[in-house]
């Protein structure tokens, strides 16, 4: 009966980690090498994370500096930063590409709150949709005899607890990250 709910219970972390990932690429006024992680550059016709082609440093706490391996990739990594939706414009001096994160103003910092729970809200909608495939799996399995109704019920309470817990963490990482956010 457990066993039957460990798979969901898995998929539901991963669902989580997601939006992690995606909490960190939104930017909270200091500079995060994370906020790159999305952005890709044409390395040689294959679309390359920013990461894998150079080195990201942080010389102050408002700015990043990335430095290509290969220097013909500058141009190419400017492009993409300036064509993604990071609001950031690249300085290129011929050898670096520096970005200056300005202080957030009160406008953008509720645009990102806005985004931070869109992230998470497609996030519980992911959750739900688990265990809808969960839910059809176990009437599936009843009908084929090789589950009790009572054991579906009893595992169909235990994914809802599950289902449940995941959404509340998810709705206490997205206010902490809120609170991040509007913090001046």
């Amino acid at each position: 009966m457990l066993e039957f709910n460990v798979e969901f219970d898995t998929k539901m972390k991963k669902t989580v980690e997601v939006v992690v990932s995606d909490f960190a690429g939104v930017r909270a006024g200091r500079a995060n090498a994370s906020v790159l992680d999305k952005i890709t550059v044409d390395y040689y016709g294959t679309p390359t994370p920013i990461n894998q082609v150079g080195t990201i440093s942080s010389p102050d706490p408002r700015s990043l500096m990335i430095q290509p391996w290969d220097k013909t990739l500058l141009k190419a990594i400017e492009k993409a930063i300036q064509t993604s939706d990071l609001g950031i414009n690249p300085q290129n001096d011929g050898q670096v590409i520096r970005l200056i994160f300005p202080q957030l103003t009160e406008e953008r910092r509720k645009e990102l709150t806005k985004q931070v729970r869109k992230y998470a809200e497609n996030g519980k909608v992911a959750i739900r949709n688990i265990r809808r495939d969960a839910m059809d799996k176990m009437k599936a399995a009843e009908k084929k005899n090789e589950l009790t109704e009572d054991d579906r019920k009893d595992c169909e309470k235990e994914l809802q607890d599950l289902t449940d817990k995941y959404c509340k963490q998810l709705d206490e990482l997205c206010a902490k990250k809120e609170k991040e956010l509007m913090a001046v």
